[in-house]
């Protein structure tokens, strides 16, 4: 490991590979922020440019930097505007945006970014000391695992549901699970649900659907109340007042940073977790763990609500480089585009990588050490410069708010139709937020349902039925703590109320 830590400093510390340690955070960076594009477009475009550069290193350390750069990026339309930028920083809105909305912009900016950082470095070190032996616990999962993945994902759902709202958010979880439904399904090649639009054929687009239940409904209120810009007390909240974190507010997140690095990062070495399931799923574990008042701050702008999917997309998105690296098998998205560059510049992912050219096995490792430091270096002084996007008077704010929007919309999926989508979905979000309707289950649902279909049709083919279920000890442990998330709150809401009662009783 030594000599290959050497190896690794040595390539990356020439002066062409930390050029494109710096080029690729910054693309990804300011890529991230634009809703709609996300790393997967980015990285697919610069495919041909990194094939021109001849060096595979250089290449795939470009490319990586572009990677963890736009998640890292991200996060920033999420905060500002309520638009998440990619997938992954969906979860970052929940309590993004409401510090925005409270005059504390610099100060979740700068949360996001230290989070990001310490997600992203962490992941890094564990990368580099467990890649090889977590290669081997990601090959022990089949399907009927990934599919009691999915059911303790979707188990999380009481994390978003605020006090009385949990039917509300079964209800929103079984619409997400049937909007999944939409398009092709796994087991027949039959479009189902489409009402004969071949648009619809493929399914619905994930950041038109996350900028239809967030975006649009945002800018469709800023219209309709035209004191949402303005806090309580009538000062606008476009004042960036705030940039660092108190010592207090540091404790409170250090124990989210140390324990969601280390979950998001065993989540993005499964390969098809990715990080966006890990940013939904550190939510949901620090809500879980939260005391009942810190509970009540979830999704009204909790620094740890904020914090913690932070941390968890960015160490997903370092361990998604484990499978990739050591095995050659695509852990997300991105990740199956970049196998597809490193085929097209004549490197074979795989066990064998670390013997054969082991100076791109540890040079991409060793950049993600330097890439999260320049992606730290570079967004904490812009953050003053950043948040001004909020002094943007309401009559501008508004459609650039529905540009990045309705253009997010197109990119993501090429597609004109997707635009009648997101204002038909975006009016309905609109109307379920009056209604107080929480938007992030239905989120969740859509995402995890065809993961979960998908899942169980291979482990019911593979096993004849649903015998999978008590024949892997894992599947039936994973199932197990799936159940003990959807009582235990339900336990711990009982037990505050006997209490309640009883000193009711006593008085």
């Amino acid at each position: 490991m030594l000599e290959g830590l050497l190896i690794g400093l040595s390539t990356t510390l020439s002066f062409k590979n930390l050029a494109m340690v710096v080029g690729g955070c910054l693309i990804g960076t300011f890529i991230g922020m634009v809703p709609g594009l996300g790393p997967m477009s980015i990285i697919a475009i610069m495919i041909p440019i990194a094939v021109t550069i001849g060096d595979p290193s250089a290449a795939l350390i470009l490319l990586a930097g572009v990677y963890y750069g736009a998640i890292f990026g991200g996060s920033t339309s999420s905060i500002l505007i309520n638009a998440p930028g990619v997938a992954s920083t969906v979860a970052t809105s929940f309590d993004g945006y409401p510090l925005t909305r409270q005059g504390k912009a610099g100060k979740a900016l700068t949360i996001a970014a230290i989070s990001s950082f310490s997600g992203g470095t962490i992941g890094a070190i564990l990368l580099l000391a467990f890649a090889p032996a977590l290669a081997t616990v990601a090959l022990l999962f089949h399907s009927s695992e990934y599919f009691a993945l999915m059911v303790v994902g979707l188990s999380a759902i009481a994390a978003f549901a605020g006090t009385g709202q949990v039917f509300k958010a079964l209800l929103m979880t079984f619409l997400g699970l049937a909007m999944g439904t939409v398009g092709e399904g796994v087991l027949f090649n039959m479009p189902r649900f489409t009402a004969g639009i071949l648009d619809l054929q493929g399914g619905f687009g994930f950041i038109t659907l996350a900028l239809a239940m967030f975006a649009l409904p945002e800018a469709i209120y800023l219209i309709l109340d035209p004191n949402r810009s303005r806090q309580a007390d009538g000062s606008s909240n476009s004042e960036v007042k705030e940039l660092r974190i108190t010592k207090s507010e540091a404790r409170a997140i250090a124990p989210v940073i140390g324990r969601q690095s280390i979950q998001g990062f065993l989540i993005g070495v499964l390969p098809g977790a990715g990080a966006t399931i890990a940013s939904f799923l550190g939510y949901a574990v620090e809500r879980n763990l939260a005391g009942k008042e810190e509970q009540e701050k979830f999704g009204k702008g909790s620094i740890k609500g904020l914090s913690a999917p932070e941390t968890a997309n960015n160490a997903a998105c370092t361990g998604s480089f484990v499978p990739l690296l050591t095995l050659g098998i695509p852990g997300s998205g991105t990740t199956a585009i970049l196998l597809g560059a490193l085929i097209a510049l004549n490197v074979s992912p795989g066990p064998r990588l670390m013997v054969d050219n082991p100076q791109i096995f540890w040079a991409v490792i060793m950049s993600m050490y330097l890439g999260n430091l320049v992606l730290l270096i570079l967004n904490l002084p812009l953050i003053p410069y950043i948040a001004k996007v909020l002094a943007v008077p309401r009559n501008f704010l508004i459609p650039f708010i529905l540009f990045f929007t309705l253009m997010g919309t197109y990119i993501g999926q090429n597609n004109a139709t997707e635009l009648l989508i997101l204002v038909g979905f975006g009016v309905a979000a609109t109307i379920f937020r009056f209604a107080d309707y929480p938007m992030a289950p239905l989120l969740i649902g859509f995402i995890l349902g065809p993961l979960l279909e998908n899942n169980f049709s291979r482990a019911m083919q593979l096993y004849d039925g649903a015998g999978f279920i008590w024949e892997r000890p894992m599947t039936l442990a994973l199932l197990v703590l799936a159940a003990l998330l959807v009582l235990l709150p339900s336990y711990r809401s009982r037990r505050a109320q006997i209490r309640a009662r009883g000193v009711a009783d006593a008085d």
